[in-house]
């Protein structure tokens, strides 16, 4: 639902009185008139859909920077990652990452140290798979792949998060957050990461660090448990201390779908500043939740277009706002990665305000 309009008329009546009533409804309609964005695709696999085309960018899943580089897209379907700048022009060629990457992070910390035999550093990037691995890369590899930092046979990551040095994947397989220490070694925390109010058939899936808690999406797992089920109201949103207390629940049900994409909006971004969004991969949506004096939140709408229909971006997977440099863009830029058509294509943009 939009930040209903009788919510701010009544603001409006307590502040100015009866009387001044009419005269602020000009205000109340430009206010609300805000939630307009737009979609600017960048780069593609399909020549003629973004200005610029990449073969490599398909099903193009996690997105992460450093504050200072450029865009690390993880390319589920080709096994590598490919480099963007905010333009979407490509800054270096492609890293290998096999097995399927999913979920991305940057790390700038001394923990996380990888060895590809020659160089050994921590990694600046690392990338969970669905084989259930971790990877980590580093300059020093280059122009190399990376190289296996974890091995959890039988999970399937979707996901992977950073606080510091631990690092947190989504089994979406075995329905569990994995964690793991700075030297990529198990954290076994009881009770850890669970919030009992999920029913059966729902996993972690998405995934993210956001002001340092850790914000985790549920979606409903098909019969072999590898792959989301797409539907109105198929999903959970949880928070989670870096620990993996339960803090509370962001969203049940409603206008979810397989969510996974998670940001918080910085201030100046449209109708939905400083609220917390999340990106549905089932429909494309995304919805915006405010936080409340208590510390919950509340659904208060969702992004739409100029046209006033829900905006919607086919296959959406990570969102992620620019760091203010250069080479990652303005704060106020929402980047995103997608995987169109069933996930054969890939694309990569960005949604502005206004």
């Amino acid at each position: 639902m939009e930040r209903a309009l009788t919510r701010r008329l009544a603001t409006l009546v307590a502040a100015l009185g009866a009387a001044t009533l009419i005269a602020g409804l000009p205000a109340v309609a430009t206010a609300a008139s805000t939630n307009v964005y737009t979609v600017t695709n960048l780069v593609s696999d399909v020549s003629g859909v973004a200005p610029n085309t990449d073969s490599n960018l398909v099903n193009a899943w996690g997105l992460t920077s450093t504050p200072g580089s450029p865009w690390w897209v993880a390319d589920n379907a080709t096994s590598v990652s490919t480099v963007y700048a905010p333009d979407g022009t490509t800054f270096r060629p492609p890293v290998q990452v096999q097995s399927a990457p999913t979920g991305a992070v940057s790390n700038t910390g001394s923990s996380f140290v990888v060895s590809n035999g020659t160089n050994t550093g921590p990694a600046t990037f690392l990338f969970a798979t669905e084989d259930g691995t971790i990877l980590g890369w580093r300059s020093g590899f280059s122009p190399g792949p990376a190289v296996v930092a974890v091995t959890t046979p039988g999970a399937k990551y979707k996901g992977l998060a950073i606080a510091g040095s631990t690092l947190y994947a989504t089994d979406f397989h075995n329905g569990r957050v994995d964690v793991f220490n700075g030297s990529f070694q198990p954290v076994n925390i009881t009770g850890a990461f669970v919030d009992p109010g999920i029913p059966a058939g729902y996993a972690p899936f998405g995934i993210q660090n956001v002001a340092g808690e850790i914000v985790v999406t549920y979606a409903k797992q098909d019969a072999d448990q590898e792959d989301d089920v797409a539907g109105q109201g198929h999903g959970f949103v949880d928070r989670f201390s870096t620990s993996g207390t339960f803090l509370g629940r962001v969203a049940t049900h409603g206008q979810l779908n397989s969510p996974w994409g998670i940001a918080m909006a910085p201030p100046d971004f449209g109708r939905f500043s400083n609220d917390l969004l999340i990106g549905n991969f089932g429909d494309g949506q995304i919805s915006a939740f405010e936080r409340q004096l208590d510390g919950t939140f509340e659904l208060v709408g969702q992004l739409r277009t100029s046209d006033h229909t829900v905006l919607t971006i086919d296959g959406l997977w990570a969102l992620q706002f620019g760091k203010g440099a250069m080479n990652n863009g303005p704060t106020t830029t929402l980047f995103f990665t997608a995987g169109p058509e069933h996930e054969s294509h890939g694309l990569f943009g960005t949604i502005t305000a206004g």
